[in-house]
């Protein structure tokens, strides 16, 4: 390095509306960034093409190589990951070239196939991913198979979006992570890719990649590549992570009892636990965490979509500062939008409910409560299944804009909650860069490079009436038969 320079660390994020590529020092600053996006219809969630991602990622990452040698930093870049949507899958001939468009996680043509995919596993005593669907990767290779049966013997190998960005970069065909191999089928209790897919699914085995922890070296990058984008010869490229668990990283939930709540459209809880968490109702799916430990989560159909659909024209600054002079309110309000619930208890019978006759200012700061026991009741069912505790809590996701929602949260919850700086999957992706190469761990990485912007307490005249209003929100579950009174879930 020249002097007293930061080291940087590269992270590209391959998203579903576009491509974003970051340049995050060693302190966890911004040093650089640029982004392209791209149109997204029905078509593009079904398939996209991942030669136009590597076009476009070329030209974002000269982009970013101009940015920084500008400012007199290009060649401190010492490694790059690359982070992406899981289940997003791409069958590769014997040149390593698509042998047809990446098929998106979005898409939902493979349900046939998840059903399939279900029934081998059911029969297998393995550790291996159970809970196949549409957005998994497996059924996708199926599905590609019985649709196009002329194709198969062409196949070599199949990448899952991470994975051929990153060998794109680096020459490296064959190799994906723990993060990106669990939806298609890996094992990541025995480190092993399970015997039903080769015996039961009869899939060749060469099919398959070797997997290996998130943020492992995996070579350097291609001189043509450098040479394209300006970018230094000697960085190195690291094997990359699902983007879920990038943002999660990113949002600083990395150690042992960290936990992050990211409420967008719905609401989603990642954290770091010792042991695996097995939930019998399979509404948790652990991910394999880059240091050993484990990685749980869940997703509800509850979030904060109804603040689009139901306040979208209105003044949201407005509304909050409304919201907070009412809370606490008495009202138990339950926002879901959709038919049914998944996560942190299953009702296909759960409908959403309010109070009739509430002022705008209400049902808002209702809703934001009724999102606030929800996830209390999530860490809740999280620390009985596992065994462990729930330290601190992190957050990223649009309601974390609002320092009221957030107050309410800490409040219910009552435990402080923190709010990183940068929470955008590729500075996830950049930290994972620098976990092998400039650090040690990816817990001393994720210590120096994220910077907490706020952090909310739990306010003491509020953390009681909350408490009283949980228990509430809880019976009237209960009332409804959405949950028993034990607190289980309803078949």
């Amino acid at each position: 390095m020249n002097g007293t320079k930061s080291p940087l660390f590269l992270g590209a994020d391959i998203g579903t509306q576009g491509v974003r590529v970051v340049a995050v020092d060693q302190s966890g600053n911004l040093a650089g960034a640029t982004e392209e996006t791209f149109k997204l219809d029905e078509q593009a969630r079904q398939e996209q093409s991942p030669e136009k991602w590597w076009e476009i990622l070329l030209k974002t990452m000269g982009e970013l190589a101009n940015q920084l040698r500008t400012a007199g930093k290009l060649d401190t870049i010492v490694a790059m990951s690359v982070t992406s949507t899981s289940g997003t899958m791409i069958p590769l001939d014997s040149n390593n070239q698509p042998l047809h468009n990446a098929i998106m996680y979005s898409d939902k043509r493979s349900g046939a196939e998840a059903e399939i995919c279900r029934n081998a596993v059911s029969r297998d005593d393995g550790e291996g991913y159970k809970d196949f669907n549409t957005s998994s990767g497996l059924p996708k290779i199926l599905w590609f198979m019985n649709r196009y049966p002329e194709k198969e013997e062409k196949i070599r190998r199949w990448a899952h979006a991470a994975d051929f960005i990153l060998a794109k970069l680096s020459g490296n065909w064959g190799v994906t992570d723990y993060t990106n191999a669990l939806k298609t089928g890996y094992d990541l209790v025995n480190l092993s890719w399970p015997d039903y897919l080769f015996e039961k699914l009869q899939l060749p085995k060469s099919w398959f990649p070797d997997v290996l922890p998130s943020g492992t070296p995996i070579g350097r990058i291609l001189p043509e590549v450098a040479e394209q984008t300006g970018l230094p010869k000697t960085i190195t490229i690291v094997s990359g992570i699902t983007d879920g668990c990038a943002s999660q990283i990113a949002s600083g939930a990395i150690n042992l009892g960290d936990w992050n709540t990211t409420i967008g459209t719905t609401l989603v809880l990642k954290g770091v636990t010792k042991n695996k968490v097995v939930d019998p109702l399979r509404r948790i799916y652990n991910h394999r965490h880059p240091e050993g430990l484990w990685m749980p989560g869940g997703a509800s159909n509850t979030g904060a979509d109804w603040v689009t659909k139901e306040f979208g024209n209105e003044n949201l600054r407005e509304l909050n500062q409304q919201a907070e002079g009412i809370i606490p309110t008495s009202f138990i309000s339950y926002p879901l939008n959709q038919e049914g619930e998944r996560f942190p208890f299953i009702a296909q019978q759960a409908r959403g409910f309010e109070p009739k006759g509430l002022s705008k200012a209400e049902v808002f700061a209702a809703k934001m409560e009724g999102v606030a026991y929800l996830e209390r009741y999530a860490y809740e069912v999280i620390e009985e299944l596992s065994g462990e505790f729930v330290n601190i809590v992190f957050t990223a996701g649009g309601a974390s804009n609002s320092d009221v929602w957030s107050t309410i949260r800490s409040s219910v919850l009552n435990k402080p909650i923190y709010k990183m700086k940068h929470t955008m999957g590729a500075v996830g992706a950049a930290i994972l860069a620098a976990s092998q190469t400039n650090f040690t761990s990816i817990i001393e990485a994720g210590k120096a490079l994220t910077i907490s912007e706020k952090q909310y307490e739990p306010s003491k005249h509020l953390i009681s009436q909350y408490d009283e209003g949980y228990h509430r929100f809880i019976e009237k579950l209960q009332e409804k038969g959405y949950l028993t009174k034990r607190g289980h879930v309803v078949d």
